[in-house]
């Protein structure tokens, strides 16, 4: 085989991949590090395994961030984005305007003039929305302030691309003996229209994406669907994401804004979840790609001819923007705790500024003297980003948590001999909790919210402060004599969690448990925990009953067809458990499920239609109050 077969760095690329990623989680680095480390082994500088192909394949690489950016689009509502505006526009733009500016006044202050250190500044202001995303995601962190504030200026970061790359050509020294031989740019399909029909042409594309997003995709996925061929859903699903990303390119725009300008508006679609399965495992493979060919790009060999400048560069720029980072969150009333999260998620350079650093030296810009140094001191910040991560986990958050003070012991719980154990006084469980009390049964309830803690205490009834998933509090709580634990836990994982727990060391208490929904019971009864109840079902049905009432149907059958849809559904959920690991044989198990319900509904129906019913029914129809 060729040394140069793609098919030949397809095998190292995943080799690599397969032994370095659980080797770096397993020393808790995270699986961007480990894939990042995988592309420095196999690169040019120490194993020498990947050629000249690499270029190829970060082309190829780099659509796993588009993909990316389309399953953070389906995760946001278009009016979680329009709430977003704020530190969107406020927060991103005075990073990118300021960080720009630091940079480009410490340029100047070191002999280099303005347009170069400017054209600097402006590029190394970007960060890198791959590594930061998968970051937050793997940790959990997106849904916090810091991790939502990330996120703002990285898609500002996103978006502001498009005027970058208009406006750094004016910053061009001209000169007379340029090459006429030299790269000239990528050009768009309209570049040669006139710039207002440019304008439209670009409003119109978008225009377009929006309105087949919400008017075409579904009928489309409707009837693939209805093929039952789960494989030409995902070609669709592929189909949907390269075709947006060719239009946005024709029109001069970045593919990674226009795929998560498409996945907004299918945010509601009722194929978002599909979408989301299809792409997902593709968007991973090329993600990892990705941080592999970051890893093997870093010149290795300028570091060693220059590493006083590399490291040097590499410092300034972690620390410039780190500062501006940390001062804007003070500006915006961010928590100190998340603040410092923010400022070292994006404290290093992002891909879009290999593809800047390419542009401006294609538009003299800047000389490839300049901009090879600035591309390594890039690469160099991007593997340092998981570091980062866990220099902040490890060693920064915990004095935020020292400094607010020592974390609240649980309770002495005096010897127990209730006959019931309830984990979780919240909204559920406090129901359960007064039920059981009103008719005579003593229960011990643990509950890890303070401030609940307190205020079911002001009303008379003894809770104790505690995780329920510690062993000793067990213990304490008389899990051994307990007949039964009601597991209300508002965090899912925590309930799973101590399910095993009880499982393994009181293997004689019986456990009933809160299901936050469908995955959540799947997850119960993979356990062997068929006593679950979906904490929402009853209210929905309650309210289903009342609609139905006020549409003119009588009580008595409302009511019926309450206890029907019940019964069918908890048997669903039974039934449907087994297939939920496989995507093939549960939606098509589903579907039969439905469609038989349908006619199994339609037959009990018509036949309850008895004139001695009338009877039965307390309320005249359209009354619904419930006194």
């Amino acid at each position: 085989m060729h040394a140069d077969s793609m098919l030949l760095h397809a095998f190292v690329y995943l080799a690599a991949a397969v032994v370095s990623v659980p080797l770096a989680k397993r020393l808790g680095l995270g699986s961007v590090l480990g894939y990042l480390l995988a592309g420095v082994l196999i690169g040019p500088h120490v194993l020498g395994l990947v050629g000249q192909r690499s270029g190829d394949v970060m082309q190829f690489a780099e659509f796993g961030v588009v993909m990316m950016l389309f399953l953070v689009g389906l995760e946001l509502q278009p009016t979680l984005l329009w709430q977003m505006r704020a530190q969107l526009l406020g927060l991103g733009g005075l990073q990118v305007a300021g960080t720009a500016v630091a940079i480009a006044a410490l340029g100047a202050a070191g002999g280099f003039g303005w347009r170069m250190p400017l054209a600097a500044g402006v590029i190394l202001a970007m960060s890198s929305t791959a590594i930061v995303l998968q970051s937050l995601q793997e940790r959990g962190q997106l849904k916090t302030p810091g991790g939502q504030a990330s996120f703002a200026v990285l898609l500002f970061q996103d978006i502001s691309v498009i005027p970058i790359l208009a406006l750094l050509p004016l910053l061009a020294v001209k000169s007379a003996n340029v090459s006429a031989g030299a790269a000239a740019p990528a050009a768009s399909g309209i570049d040669g229209l006139a710039g207002w029909i440019q304008a439209v042409v670009i409003v119109a594309a978008v225009a377009a994406i929006v309105l087949a997003g919400r008017y075409a995709v579904n009928p489309l996925f409707r009837a693939i669907a209805k093929t039952g061929l789960r494989e030409l859903f995902s070609a669709a699903a592929l189909l949907l994401v390269v075709g947006v990303s060719v239009v946005m390119e024709l029109v001069g725009l970045s593919a990674a804004l226009g795929t998560f300008v498409a996945g907004v508006v299918l945010a509601n679609s009722e194929y978002r979840h599909e979408l989301e399965a299809d792409i997902d495992p593709y968007k991973g493979l090329l993600l990892g790609l990705f941080f592999i060919t970051v890893g093997a790009g870093i010149d290795f060999g300028l570091l060693r001819t220059e590493p006083g400048v590399i490291l040097g560069l590499g410092g300034a720029l972690l620390a410039v923007k780190f500062v501006v980072l940390f001062a804007l969150s003070r500006v915006f009333k961010i928590p100190t705790p998340d603040g410092m999260l923010f400022s070292f998620a994006l404290a290093q350079g992002g891909e879009f500024a290999f593809v800047l650093l390419s542009f401006v030296v294609d538009h003299h810009v800047l000389t490839r003297a300049e901009a090879d140094p600035l591309v390594a001191t890039v690469a160099l910040s991007m593997a340092c980003t998981p570091l980062l991560f866990v220099l902040n986990e490890r060693f920064v958050q915990p004095r935020f948590a020292r400094a607010r003070g020592p974390v609240r012991e649980a309770d002495q719980i005096e010897p127990q001999d209730n006959p019931v154990i309830i984990a979780g006084f919240g909204r559920f469980g406090h129901i359960v909790g007064r039920l059981l009390r009103a008719n005579g049964v003593g229960t011990t309830v643990l509950d890890l919210d303070a401030d609940q803690v307190e205020i079911v205490r002001r009303l008379g009834i003894k809770v104790f402060y505690g995780d329920a998933t510690r062993l000793d509090l067990l213990h304490a709580a008389g899990a051994e004599r307990a007949k039964l634990i009601v597991i209300a836990i508002d965090n899912e994982d925590k309930a799973i969690e101590l399910v095993e727990l009880v499982q393994k060391h009181f293997p004689r208490l019986k456990i009933f448990a809160r299901a936050a929904g469908r995955v959540h019971a799947y997850e119960f009864q993979k356990r062997g925990v068929m006593t679950f109840y979906r904490e929402t079902l009853g209210s929905s049905l309650d309210l289903g009953i009342d609609v139905l009432r006020d549409l003119g149907m009588p009580a008595h059958q409302a009511h019926r067809a309450a206890r029907r849809f019940k019964r069918h559904d908890e048997n669903a959920v039974r039934e449907l458990a087994q297939f939920w690991e496989d995507d093939d044989a549960y939606f098509k198990n589903a579907r039969q499920n439905i469609e038989a319900f349908d006619r199994m509904f339609a037959s009990d129906n018509a036949a309850e239609r008895h004139e001695s019913d009338r009877g039965w029914d307390p309320m005249p129809p359209g009354d619904v109050s419930r006194g």
